[in-house]
C-alpha cells in the first residue's frame, strides 16, 4: 500500500517518469513523460539498436535493474534475446545478445522469487517455447535450458493457422505454472516446472474451439490473494472474443482445469467491422477492471488530425468472475498491439503499431474510465511494446 500511495503522490508532484518502447525500426527507446503545471509531454531521451532488427517484446527485471528484449527476426532465420542494464537516467547498455529460435514475441521471468530464476520465451514463427537460465552471480548473463517445438496433427481451420503460433507466455497467480496461448493450434499450452532445475514439464492444455486463435490471457483473483477463487480471461484474435473460465488447481501440481463461463465480442455491441483483432488484455492495478485493446476496428475519428482510431474496451469485474461492459474508448491511433497501465492506474500507455506512435491516456482510477490523451509521440517504426519503468518513479521520491 505504501508503494502505491507513494506512486500516486508522485503522479501529482514528480517531474518525469520513464517508459521503454520497442519498435520495428530496430530500436529500444527510452521515453520521458514529463509534467509541468498540469501539462504533460513525451520526449525521447535514449535509444539503443542492441535488439536489432525487429524488437517485439520487453520484459523488465526490476530487482536486478535489467531489461530483456526479444527480437522477432521477421526476415532472418533466427530471432535473438538481448539483455540490457538500466541506468538511473533510463539509458540502457547491452550486456549480452543470444541467438534464439525464430519469432520470439513474448517472455516472462519465473522461478523462486528469492532464488534461482529463468526466462521463458514464446516463439510465434518458430512454433516453439524456450527457456533460459538467469545467472544469479552475473546479472544479465543467460544460458539456454530447454526448447520445445511443435507441429500440427490436424488440418488447419484457417490460413492464419497453418502451423502452431505460440503468442504469449506468462505465469499463473501462484507462480507454479506457465501458460502459452497458441494462436495456430487453438490451445493454451500449460507447463509446471521443477523448483530446483527450473525445467518445464507439459501438463494438459486448455483446448478452445477450432478457428479461435487464442492470443493473450490474464488471471483474476477477486480477493486479491492467491488461494481463493481464480478465474482466467482469454482473448481470441481470430474470433475477436474474450472468454472467461473458472479455474481449478489439481493436487500435486498435476495441472489446471478450466470451466468456460462466458464468451463475448471484445468490442461489445458497437458497429465494429467483423474482422476486428483484439491484441492485449490486462487487469487494472486495483483488481477491478479488465481492459482489452481492439485492432482493425477504427470505430473513432480523431478530432484534431481527422485520422481514425482503434479502441480500448473496459469491463467491470465481479467477484464471481463475471464481467460487464463498461466503456469503449479511442487509443489515439491504429492497431494498438500493446498497452500497459502504470502502477497507480491513472495512465495507460498505448503502442499503436501501424501509427508508429505511443499515446498516454489519462484514466480515472475510481470509475475505471479511460480519458483524453495527455501526450503522444511518433517513433521510427511500428510499435510493438511499451512498458513503464516504475523504478524511475521510486527513484525520484527522495530526489
Amino acid at each position: 500500500m505504501l508503494y502505491a500511495a507513494s506512486l500516486l503522490a508522485l503522479s501529482a508532484t514528480a517531474s518525469a517518469i520513464n517508459l521503454f518502447v520497442s519498435d520495428y525500426s530496430g530500436n529500444v527507446t527510452t521515453l520521458s513523460l514529463e509534467s509541468s503545471n498540469g501539462n504533460y509531454s513525451l520526449t525521447k531521451t535514449h535509444a539503443s539498436d542492441g535488439c536489432f532488427p525487429n524488437p517485439s517484446w520487453l520484459e523488465i527485471d526490476a530487482a536486478n535493474g535489467l531489461l530483456y528484449c526479444s527480437n522477432e527476426g521477421l526476415e532472418t532465420v533466427n530471432g535473438s534475446l538481448s539483455t540490457f542494464s538500466i541506468a538511473r537516467d533510463g539509458s540502457i547498455s547491452l550486456i549480452q545478445n543470444t541467438t534464439t529460435i525464430s519469432g520470439p514475441v513474448s517472455s516472462t521471468i519465473y522461478g523462486d522469487p528469492s532464488g534461482r530464476k529463468a526466462l521463458a520465451l514464446a516463439h510465434y514463427t518458430g512454433s516453439a517455447v524456450s527457456t533460459y537460465l538467469l545467472d544469479p552471480f552475473t546479472p544479465g548473463n543467460i544460458s539456454l535450458s530447454q526448447e520445445f517445438t511443435y507441429t500440427l496433427d490436424h488440418p488447419p481451420p484457417t490460413e492464419r493457422q497453418l502451423t502452431p503460433h505460440p503468442h504469449e507466455i506468462f505465469t499463473d497467480p501462484t507462480g507454479e505454472y506457465l501458460l502459452v496461448p497458441d494462436l495456430g493450434a487453438d490451445l493454451v499450452r500449460i507447463f509446471c516446472y521443477d523448483s530446483e532445475t527450473l525445467k518445464l514439464t507439459p501438463t494438459a492444455p486448455l483446448k478452445v474451439p477450432a478457428g479461435s486463435g487464442p492470443r493473450h490471457g490474464v488471471f483474476y483473483n477477486p480477493s486479491g490473494f492467491v488461494g481463493g477463487a481464480t478465474y482466467f480471461y482469454l482473448v481470441s484474435e481470430l474470433t475477436a472474443k474474450v472468454t472467461s473460465y473458472a479455474v481449478t488447481y489439481l493436487p500435486h501440481n498435476k495441472g489446471l482445469e478450466f470451466k468456460e463461463m462466458t464468451s463475448v465480442g471484445t468490442s461489445f455491441l458497437f458497429n465494429i467491422p467483423e474482422q476486428g483483432a483484439p491484441a492485449e488484455i490486462a487487469i487494472s492495478p486495483d483488481n477491478r477492471f479488465l481492459v482489452i485493446s481492439n485492432r482493425n476496428t477504427t470505430a473513432f475519428t480523431l478530432p484534431l488530425d481527422g485520422g481514425v482510431s482503434d479502441s480500448l474496451s473496459t469491463w467491470a469485474l465481479k467477484d464471481d468472475g463475471s464481467f460487464r461492459f463498461h466503456q469503449l474508448w479511442p487509443t489515439g491511433g491504429e492497431w494498438p498491439r500493446h498497452f500497459s497501465m502504470n502502477a497507480v492506474g491513472n495512465f495507460v500507455a498505448v503502442g499503436n503499431q501501424n501509427s508508429q506512435s505511443v499515446v498516454i491516456l489519462e484514466r480515472d482510477v475510481q470509475s475505471g474510465l479511460v480519458g483524453e490523451p495527455v501526450a503522444k509521440i511518433t517513433l521510427g517504426g511500428n510499435v510493438t511494446t511499451v512498458v513503464w519503468d516504475e523504478r524511475s518513479a521510486l527513484g525520484r521520491l527522495g530526489s
